[in-house]
């Protein structure tokens, strides 16, 4: 994979003069084509009076790429289109690409695939005046957190805070949460105001209905301050049917494209297709520019199945190799990049969204930790009563038979799972213990009265191996239902309801979610080491008891669940004497045991224990 010259593609601008360029592969002038750039200025964007500007662009040809249009625009020496216009001011201007075809006539709306900034819907901008963004002292000394150490919250920025400078003010919340990595849904540029952002139009900014490049950028210095990495929601297997190169060349009816096509599952939106070595580059650069513009530490990749080929593939397994083999290189220019590196290990996170193959995904590439959805179902299960998956359950809580260090090629990365029981693609869990219904399906919610039922399920993940994902407001009992299909799902404003803080539910739920992190944070059994599950059907299922242990170094921890309505006393054979305290419940209670002798222990309803006892010898 090779970087696009990114020095002559997009909206660049100095000292009032903009350059534009644009690789259009097949759209050549000489068979009659003309392409024009339309400008105004964001202030003119809706007055009638005022139309954009119309500039022919130049027409050459890479000898990489293709065809290329380019043009450069003097904005300050333009006369002004209407008195009442903002044209040569200073600000945002919007604008989007126009061809005239001998066939099919004008095509209009034409986005810009390499803008680096958004207007409103489908138009591309770029800022008159604009001043790159300055890095706090921090960012050169800032450290991506090891994967083990990792507790990470999935937030989509309009739910959790309404824009970016909003999420900022949050940032001290998560902070003292304990949240030490954000992932952050889509802020790539799509049609919708209300949209998860999982059909991209522009894949080089951020999205104006959440800010501007620069707010981004400070959001991420703000978090690294904060000892938060920063991943963001990486789309792209597919596309919006608006995205440049598959609205274009549907429009000119061509009967192939140099971008789009089938390549592996056709799950959702426009394919990519990675056979062609354009779309193989233009995503590798997409990487580069998050990773090398805004700091990013490192990304969730959407929908891997769509162009997953195999481990030795054009696919995914090419861009996270060759996206790690980078940073890689960067090893010796210090500067922000100097964060991924601990000793010989590359701290870069590569998370995949490959639900139905998470094993293989880490087993046969890059990728360092992946979603799935087995803990999930496992929980589902629970919840609707179905004690013979509590065994299950146990296994995934374990990440059974997941690896956990892979050598690829000499580099040797350590490699995980997420652990979580809701995400942005799920109801709530308070969903599975009962619902309140209303007269539109799409207002229901889960019932929070029943909130006591879902703390064995956060002792569990948080006291589980792999990283545990709490999803916006799950931490105080947000309790939204999800259509499991239809356009219910994805353009429904759900904002997080922060006053649900304050209540009872909200207050009993985010003191368990802080005990718990800090417990992670504080002991290294619970983030690495051994993970043993206790699978006796006859001493725990049977009861609704779910039992393991976690030890590292010289700590050793029993965790013991109960998801049953009634109080549980069950044996246990503890491996190791002596005395061992009670995490949850303050450090006077313990219990001195002796070792492999039978003993009692008591695990109150709907609720766990967790005992702790440090190895002397």
């Amino acid at each position: 994979m090779k970087l696009l010259p990114l020095d002559k593609l997009g909206a660049r601008e100095a000292n009032g003069i903009v350059n534009f360029g644009v690789f259009l592969p097949w759209v050549s002038k000489n068979d009659g084509n003309r392409l024009w750039v339309k400008i105004i200025h964001e202030k003119d964007q809706f007055l009638q009076d005022i139309q954009p500007f119309m500039f022919e662009m130049d027409y050459s040809i890479d000898p990489e790429y293709g065809d290329y249009w380019s043009t450069q625009v003097n904005i300050k020496n333009q006369p002004k289109p209407h008195p009442k216009s903002a044209w040569g001011e200073p600000g945002r201007y919007v604008y989007r690409y126009y061809l005239e075809n001998p066939h099919k006539g004008g095509i209009d709306w034409i986005i810009d695939p390499f803008a680096r900034e958004f207007g409103v819907g489908k138009l591309s901008a770029f800022t008159l005046g604009y001043e790159p963004y300055v890095w706090s002292q921090n960012e050169n000394i800032w450290k991506t957190p090891a994967l083990k150490d990792i507790v990470m919250y999935e937030l989509m920025l309009q739910e959790f805070a309404e824009d970016i400078d909003r999420t900022i003010e949050r940032l001290d919340y998560l902070a003292d949460l304990g949240i030490n990595c954000i992932e952050i849904m889509p802020v790539s540029n799509v049609a919708m105001t209300i949209d998860w952002g999982f059909l991209p139009i522009g894949y080089f900014g951020v999205d104006e209905r959440f800010g501007k490049r620069r707010d981004l950028q400070k959001l991420i210095d703000a978090a690294h301050q904060k000892n938060i990495a920063v991943i963001l929601d990486a789309v792209y297997g597919h596309t919006s049917d608006s995205f440049p190169y598959s609205y274009l060349y549907r429009q000119l009816e061509y009967h192939e494209n140099p971008f789009m096509g089938s390549f592996a599952k056709d799950y959702f939106g426009e394919s990519t297709d990675f056979n062609r070595k354009f779309t193989q580059d233009f995503f590798y650069t997409v990487n580069y520019h998050w990773l090398d513009t805004y700091h990013v530490d490192g990304f969730r990749y959407d929908c891997v199945p769509n162009y997953w080929d195999g481990s030795l593939g054009n696919g995914y397994a090419n861009l996270v190799f060759h996206t790690y083999k980078t940073v890689e290189e960067k090893k010796e220019a210090g500067s922000h990049w100097q964060k991924f590196f601990n000793n010989d290990i590359i701290n870069l996170i590569q998370c995949a969204e490959q639900l139905e193959g998470p094993r293989e995904i880490l087993e046969q590439t890059y990728t360092n930790c992946t979603w799935q959805n087995e803990t999930l179902d496992a929980a589902k299960q629970v919840a609707f009563g179905n004690r013979d998956h509590l065994a299950n359950f146990g296994f995934k809580l374990g990440l059974d038979n997941y690896p956990v260090e892979i050598t690829n090629n000499g580099d040797k990365i350590a490699k995980t799972a997420l652990q979580y029981i809701e995400n942005h693609d799920h109801s709530r869990f308070f969903c599975h213990f009962g619902k309140i219904t209303r007269d539109n399906e799409l207002l229901q919610e889960g019932d929070r009265n029943l909130w006591y039922k879902v703390q064995p399920y956060l002792i569990g993940m948080f006291t589980a191996k792999g990283i545990p994902m709490l999803w916006q407001g799950q931490e105080f009992g947000e309790n939204y239902y999800l259509p499991e299909q239809g356009f219910g799902r994805v353009m429904l404003f759900r904002p997080v309801r922060w006053d649900y803080f304050y209540d009872f539910v909200g207050n009993s739920l985010i003191a368990l979610v802080r005990k718990l992190i800090q417990l992670r944070r504080q002991q290294s059994q619970f983030r690495e080491g051994n993970h043993f599950f206790y699978n006796n059907y006859d001493c725990y299922h049977s009861k609704n008891v779910l039992l393991f242990s976690r030890q590292h170094a010289n700590k050793f921890s029993l965790v013991a669940l109960n998801f049953g309505d009634s109080e549980q006393r069950v044996p246990f054979w503890f491996p190791i004497a002596g005395n061992y305290q009670e995490e949850l419940h303050g450090q006077d209670n313990f219990i001195n045991v002796p070792s492999l002798v039978e003993y009692w222990v008591t695990i109150p309803s709907n609720y766990g224990r967790i005992w702790t006892v440090t190895i002397t010898s």
